[in-house]
């Protein structure tokens, strides 16, 4: 050890960051059970809330 602190990753480019955050996108997409697919009653009256509010 050289006794001064230095970071144990890498730095990743724009273009990989997008491409993991895309697969992760997909992989989430695929599993998640068809209930969970759509908002909540609880969470449908906060969207339709903030849509009033908006206009």
């Amino acid at each position: 050890m050289t006794g001064r602190d230095t970071p144990q990753h890498e730095e990743i480019d724009r273009k990989t960051s997008r491409a993991i955050c895309d697969a992760v996108g997909e992989r989430l997409q695929q599993s998640l059970r068809p209930e969970f697919a759509s908002p909540s009653p609880r969470l449908e009256r906060l969207i339709e809330e903030l849509r009033r509010l908006e206009r």
